[in-house]
């Protein structure tokens, strides 16, 4: 089982616009966080004061689509 066959894949609105894969046009995704980490913070071992990000996962292609904020 892969890391995102435990959630159904869900149609996602950004903005109030509906969001399709721009690669093979899939309207499906998983949603994840994933942490920005810069070199200077890891270097420092402060990983956790980076940024993070919104990324919708395309589930026809895989495509990742990333949002900040």
């Amino acid at each position: 089982m892969g890391l995102f066959e435990k959630k159904k894949p869900q149609t996602i609105e950004v903005s109030g616009h509906a969001l399709v894969c721009p690669v093979c046009s899939g309207i499906y995704f998983w949603s994840r966080e994933a942490q920005l980490n810069t070199s200077v913070a890891s270097f420092f071992n402060l990983d956790w004061a980076n940024k993070s990000a919104t990324c919708f996962v395309c589930s026809e292609c895989t495509h990742i689509s990333w949002f900040l904020g």
